[in-house]
């Protein structure tokens, strides 16, 4: 239960995140949408990696 909830809290700062990049910097291209978005899940993947 505990390792759900923790999973769901690390999808909601990434989409967080993901929507920041997006309203901050309006004028990116779809391409560096997606990258950042990789960039960001590779993030936590290796932080989640790292923590456990």
């Amino acid at each position: 239960m505990y390792n759900l909830k923790r999973n769901y809290i690390e999808w909601l700062i990434w989409l967080f995140l993901v929507i920041l990049w997006n309203y901050g910097y309006p004028e990116a291209t779809p391409f560096y949408d997606v990258l950042v978005a990789v960039l960001l899940s590779l993030i936590f993947v290796i932080i989640k990696k790292y923590r456990n």
